[in-house]
């Protein structure tokens, strides 16, 4: 008996189901566009949403293809472990560096090292004296980024680029420059250890180093300490990222006193380290570092012995700043749940206002009159405009005029000119009227970098790294020029004496000569 057609025939295979896997990619893309241009207060949140739907497709689309595909079993092992071993070689030729102020990862070839050498020594004889002015803390002298006395910077960087003086590699931090004369000073990390630099403005050379054995690294944060050095009186006051407050002499970088807040306020490091310079006013050095019944605290600039300590908030990542508002000297400390002001001779609590969403604060608050000052944060919070009104009874209460999601000033603090605030909008320059709150525009997208203002013009280091030359106005950014200074992330805080900029990452620093107008 011969076989009959049929039962010559191989058997049947099913074909793979790929309508299931297009129904997946068709939703994770309508999400993703959803997600994309869906009007949200916070950049980071929509990020972190796709970052979300991309993982939950993937996983989706792993149950469809082992089981629901249909393919032979062969293919779908195969294809499997094709994928692994993807994600494996890409985990062996990239590591995570953190993330940009926008939570975008940032990866680098595993290969790639990063281990500054040693400083080299001084060519100079040593600093002489100087006739620019200091730059002598956070944001310069009245830490609010704004120098009065400041060059007219030159607009014509075509023509007449900043000069590199001098550029050289440095440990990881996010610390900016404190300029006393021809001194500069900055904080790093160099293995485990916690380094305060002193180095030659005319040539970065090395006059002195202090180290401390410490340590401070977050997955997202990055490495080291994230403060600026304070000069006052020819002492450096320095405070690093896990708690030890130094005095040391300006001359030499000997070690005159130190306090630990391991020891003094244990458990209050803060989840990001401690973020927030020393405030030197009269005698008294002031951090904000500690807790629920701490979150600042005074120390005598002679001797370090405790003077106060008061608040009722833990510590936030912002300064403290000594403001006058209502003719009442204060003591600002932006906590992570209320804003504090403290009597500065006693730490007496002057007045409180609740504050935030539990976020980091860590932009600087600015006084714009006589009794108003001006508070901002991001992820989705914004700005507010306060004033102190003093009672009946002599005592201080905070009224606030406006609120606004116009400004949202994460990482970078802003500045106010003429009625208007100028500041970092989740990455783009933004302008709101300090009368009302109300944005005049928003243009420019610099990323969470840092600002300075200068005889009018304004100073941007953005993030990925350039040097931006502005002219704003309630009309627009006014954008004269620009000119690339790193290749890599840019958080640190620049400083600048006369024509001189200090700018740094947590890997290089260099100074630049700006040109300036002619006749200035």
């Amino acid at each position: 008996m011969h076989p009959t057609q049929s039962d010559s025939r191989p058997p049947a295979t099913r074909r793979i189901r790929w309508w299931p896997a297009a129904a997946i990619l068709l939703v994770a893309a309508a999400a993703g566009v959803a997600a994309w241009y869906w009007p949200s207060p916070q950049v980071q949140h929509r990020n972190m949403t796709l970052y979300s739907l991309g993982a939950v497709t993937l996983l989706a689309l792993g149950v469809w293809w082992l089981a629901g595909s249909r393919a032979p079993w062969r293919a779908r092992l195969a294809v499997t472990g094709g994928f692994l071993l993807l994600v494996a070689g890409m985990a062996a030729a990239f590591k995570f560096r953190g993330v940009t102020g926008d939570l975008v990862p940032i990866l680098e070839p595993r290969w790639s090292r990063h281990t500054p050498p040693p400083y080299r020594a001084t060519t100079s004889a040593g600093p002489e004296a100087s006739d620019r002015p200091d730059f002598p803390q956070y944001l310069g002298p009245g830490r609010d980024g704004m120098l009065r006395d400041g060059p007219a910077l030159a607009s014509d960087w075509q023509r007449t680029p900043p000069q590199v003086v001098w550029r050289q590699p440095i440990g990881p931090a996010w610390a900016g420059f404190a300029i006393a004369g021809n001194r500069a000073l900055t904080l790093e990390q160099r293995g485990q250890r916690e380094v305060v630099v002193c180095l030659n403005m005319a040539d970065g050379g090395l006059l002195w180093q202090h180290a401390d054995a410490a340590r401070y690294i977050s997955p997202l944060g990055g490495e080291g300490p994230r403060t600026t050095p304070t000069v006052a009186d020819g002492r450096v006051f320095t405070f690093g990222a896990t708690g030890i407050l130094n005095c040391l002499l300006l001359e030499t970088g000997g070690l005159v006193w130190q306090r630990r807040m391991a020891e003094e306020a244990p458990g209050a490091l803060p989840e990001w380290g401690y973020a927030g310079s020393p405030l030197v006013h009269g005698d008294l050095v002031i951090v904000s570092a500690g807790h629920e019944g701490g979150s600042m605290r005074a120390y005598r600039t002679t001797d370090g012995s405790p003077v106060w300590s008061a608040g009722s908030q833990p510590a936030g990542y912002a300064s403290p700043m000594v403001v006058t508002l209502a003719a009442v000297p204060q003591v600002i400390g932006f906590n992570q749940r209320f804003i504090t002001a403290h009597e500065p001779s006693t730490g007496a609590v002057l007045w409180e206002h609740p504050w935030g969403n539990r976020q980091p604060v860590v932009a600087q608050p600015l006084p714009v009159g006589p009794d108003t000052i001006v508070f901002s944060s991001g992820y989705g919070v914004g700005a507010e405009l306060l004033r102190i009104a003093r009672g009946d009874d002599g005592g201080l209460s905070p009224q606030r005029l406006w609120k606004s999601i116009s400004l949202k000033a994460k990482m970078s603090s802003f500045i106010e000119h003429d009625g208007f605030l100028y500041g970092l909008d989740d990455g783009m320059l933004t302008c709101v009227d300090a009368r009302d709150g109300r944005r005049r525009w928003k243009d420019g997208r610099y990323g969470h970098g840092q600002l300075l203002w200068s005889a009018g013009r304004l100073l941007v280091s953005a993030e990925t790294g350039e040097l931006v030359l502005l002219e704003p106005s309630p009309d627009g950014p006014g954008e004269l020029a620009r000119f690339p200074v790193f290749a890599g992330k840019t958080w640190n805080p620049p400083a600048l004496s006369g024509d001189l900029l200090l700018m740094r990452t947590d890997r290089e620093a260099v100074c630049l000569r700006l040109p300036v107008a002619s006749g200035d």
